[in-house]
């Protein structure tokens, strides 16, 4: 029986198993530390840009989104810290994820070289055959429900994916495992802005995937020039990176 496993590859801040838990976790901890003697915890004092003061169910989820930056300074003693989130900027944000390692290459493909073709219908009717394609980058992605770190992926996937909308020579499609009427209820609540394709698993039989997500480029040949396993923070900036290197 062929073995399906799930797997998050950990840059920088810890990630849990799923988005919602994530945030939990890393909040609800006794504390994160941010250097030896500061911790963060649920009673922190935290302000915004503005000086206003952020309470505990907002500022949480932010701290977990990894799109702020945290400033504090001591008042009195050390014993008292207040915090502030500033936003990064598009700039600061790419300088960072440049700075992280590159997300692990998966077992799967390999740089250069062609794949199978496919031919697939999404969830919505439209056709894709590979060899019809060649000419356009191919953004594929293999996935299903109840992948925690799949989940937890999409949003940033989303993002990359509404960056090339109006560019009709880059084509996101995503391999779901699950059934059409599982994924539609699924994409009702957490879209995924890629062409889905349900009932994957021939395709993920095709290439011998058995670990998700995983992620694939393929440039305007066919060829693939980026492939990763996994979860990091800056699988969305080495796809878009791959993306415009392929132009």
């Amino acid at each position: 029986m062929k073995r399906i496993v799930f797997i998050i590859l950990v840059i920088g801040t810890n990630i849990a198993n799923d988005a919602n838990a994530q945030t939990l976790r890393l909040i609800s901890r006794k504390s994160v530390t941010l250097n030896r003697k500061i911790n963060l915890d649920s009673n922190s004092l935290v302000k915004d840009s503005t000086g206003r003061v952020i309470p505990y169910q907002e500022w949480s989820p932010i701290v977990a989104s990894h799109e702020y930056s945290m400033k504090y300074r001591m008042l009195g003693d050390s014993n008292h810290v207040e915090y502030t989130l500033y936003p990064f900027t598009e700039k600061q944000k790419e300088l960072r994820y440049s700075q992280m390692p590159k997300p692990a290459e998966s077992t799967f493909f390999k740089n250069g070289e062609d794949i199978s073709s496919f031919s697939a219908d999404d969830i919505n009717g439209n056709g894709f055959k590979l060899k019809k394609l060649h000419g356009k980058i191919v953004v594929l992605n293999f996935w299903f429900i109840g992948c925690p770190p799949c989940r937890l992926e999409i949003p940033e996937l989303n993002k990359l994916a509404l960056s090339y909308a109006d560019d009709p020579d880059v084509v996101f499609i995503a391999f779901g495992l699950d059934d059409s009427y599982d994924i539609k209820k699924f994409i009702r609540y957490s879209p995924f802005n890629y062409h889905i394709v349900d009932n994957s698993k021939p395709y993920v039989d095709l290439y011998r995937i058995d670990l998700f997500p995983t992620n694939v480029v393929l440039d305007k040949n066919g060829k693939v020039r980026f492939h990763s396993t996994g979860y990091a923070d800056n699988l969305a900036y080495w796809i878009k990176k791959t993306i415009n290197e392929s132009k």
